[in-house]
């Protein structure tokens, strides 16, 4: 055998060996299922779905040469404080402080990252819940900067969840699967419910949203409604799944969650659609560099201008200070979110993790990230 053969031939195994072990890797459950039969007829047939996957309806600016090298160099070679250099104060939530029925007042304290357990006029649910130590499909990856405020296993029954699209940092299969048991509503956009299915989520437990289409639990009316960004878990499912934010209104309260986006004009058609809302609650951090990053991921400013668009009363920032997934100092989000809406004269909370906020009650905002040091 000739040595260009030899070489042929060992370049072929290597080959076959990396798309083996790339299938097996890609088959594994936390990868989510495959869109199939009515689900994809129904996937297909929205209008936000094109060309094999779905839009924004203002298109995201695209990613360009000249931005490559900034990326590249901000991910790598960085002089930001991205992890926190010491132990963030965590409150912690006792089993006992929930058993008690949730009455018609709308209250919620931060997991983490875009997390939230929320109580609205009589439903317990939870907003993008990540209780795993990683988000990441595997036990590596980014890594929590502190621990939930409370055990998972600890939780009350959680009436619904609310899930804004299906990346791992709001996606997370491990508290989906716990939760199912207990017969929690999964309340997903189009297509989500793939990847439940494949968790063995029941049917009759999943509620697969389009934009402006609504359903009903109990008494409160829970709307999805859009966002600007994108979604995907492996390798081949770029788009092929719906993102939204939720509108969720009950009989006496009523609140907003923004789920991950850029700014846009959807913000103001919700308000006029939905508002005033007692409580937004809206992403602020994992922002930049470039335009093409910050038409997906808001910076600060931008969140409280949105949540003056859809007529908020209060504003709870999230989607920061848990993960590094950013491009920033672990604390420049809530510094700015802070300036920003000191400037616009909003009601902004900065609780703590595990920290309880009543939309009808004052609450006494402390600069606590400060002491982290």
């Amino acid at each position: 055998m000739s040595k260009t053969k030899k070489v042929l031939g060992l370049l072929l195994l290597v080959v076959s060996f990396v798309a083996v072990m790339a299938f097996i890797i890609l088959s594994q459950p936390s990868f989510g299922g495959k869109i199939s039969g009515e689900r994809l007829t129904r996937v297909q047939a929205n209008p936000q779905y094109q060309e094999g996957g779905f839009v924004n309806v203002e298109p995201q600016a695209p990613f360009n040469f000249s931005e490559a090298g900034s990326f590249l160099t901000e991910s790598f070679f960085y002089d930001e404080i991205r992890i926190p250099p010491s132990s963030l104060p965590v409150l912690t939530v006792t089993a006992s402080s929930l058993k008690t029925s949730p009455t018609p007042i709308l209250k919620a304290f931060w997991i983490g990252h875009a997390g939230v357990y929320v109580e609205i006029d009589g439903i317990r649910l939870l907003i993008d819940p990540v209780f795993s130590d990683y988000a990441s499909p595997f036990d590596i990856g980014p890594e929590r900067f502190h621990p939930p405020p409370i055990v998972l296993q600890d939780l009350p029954k959680i009436d619904m969840v609310l899930i804004s699209h299906d990346h791992y940092d709001h996606l997370d299969m491990k508290t989906i699967m716990h939760l199912a048991k207990q017969g929690t509503h999964f309340f997903v956009p189009l297509g989500i419910g793939a990847h439940l299915e494949r968790w063995e989520v029941p049917e009759n437990q999943i509620r697969e949203l389009a934009w402006w289409e609504d359903q009903m639990l109990g008494s409160v009316k829970i709307v999805c409604t859009p966002t600007r960004h994108y979604s995907g878990r492996g390798l081949t499912d770029y788009k092929k799944t719906l993102w939204s934010s939720w509108s969720v209104i009950g009989p006496q309260h009523r609140f907003y969650y923004s789920g991950d986006t850029g700014y846009s004009k959807h913000f103001k058609e919700i308000g006029e659609r939905f508002g005033p809302f007692d409580m937004s609650f809206i992403k602020v951090g994992a922002y930049g560099p470039g335009e093409s990053w910050l038409d997906v991921h808001m910076d600060p400013e931008h969140a409280v201008q949105a949540h003056t668009d859809v007529s908020a009363k209060r504003m709870f920032p999230v989607h920061w200070g848990t993960f590094n997934l950013a491009y920033h100092d672990w604390d420049e989000p809530i510094k700015r979110t802070l300036q920003a809406a000191r400037i616009a004269k909003i009601d902004l909370v900065t609780p703590r993790i595990g920290e309880f906020v009543y939309a009808d009650r004052v609450f006494h905002s402390e600069n606590w990230w400060e002491q982290v040091r």
